[in-house]
């Protein structure tokens, strides 16, 4: 017989460059295990790491190795959540942030990468992004499988201690708040609004 801790599967996320790597280094540091593979590996970008699984990004065709998520983090962008099967419980930590410093994170990627920068305007990739979030906690909040935690990423930054305790509350209570404190490194927040 399982607790209910074991069988709930804990999703990080939010939109690309939103925190979703900072969190799940926090419930990781906190003693929560995670579901990642180390494929991508830390870089420039995110120097301590994406924390991810490539086999999520095919979440659509491939749910075989969802089973082994439960009683796990594992991070999942906003876009794929509507994908997740009904027959699971989740607890989804959705990371916020300020869209101009999702967007000047994004670019700086594309800058570091030598990729074009200038194939879509900062006004129409912002309204994009702005429907999706919309439309997305929406659905979240008409699921009765998955209860949401909504997590900004600058009050993250600014008053750790908070933010630490409220994510550990939401998941089990039983996360080291100390241990996660000393991931949160405020010089790693580049793009400030």
């Amino acid at each position: 017989m399982h607790s209910l801790d074991e069988t709930i599967i804990t999703i990080v996320s939010g939109l690309p460059r939103s925190g979703t790597s900072l969190m799940m280094s926090l419930l990781g540091s906190g003693g929560m295990p995670l579901l990642v593979d180390n494929i991508r590996q830390a870089n420039e970008d995110n120097p301590r790491g994406y924390f991810e699984m490539e086999r999520v990004k095919k979440l659509q065709e491939d749910q075989s190795w969802l089973p082994s998520a439960q009683g796990k983090a594992v991070k999942i962008i906003s876009a794929l959540l509507m994908k997740l099967p009904a027959d699971y419980q989740y607890k989804i930590i959705f990371m916020r942030r300020a869209m101009q410093e999702i967007l000047a994170s994004q670019r700086q990627m594309l800058i570091r990468r030598g990729q074009a920068t200038d194939t879509v305007n900062d006004a129409a990739m912002a309204l994009s992004f702005e429907r999706h979030l919309q439309h997305v906690e929406r659905w979240l909040a008409q699921q009765v499988n998955m209860r949401v935690l909504y997590v900004d990423y600058a009050a993250l930054i600014q008053f750790p201690a908070e933010g630490v305790h409220m994510v550990n509350t939401f998941t089990s209570g039983r996360l080291n708040e100390q241990q996660m404190m000393t991931v949160i490194d405020p010089s790693l927040h580049r793009q400030r609004s």
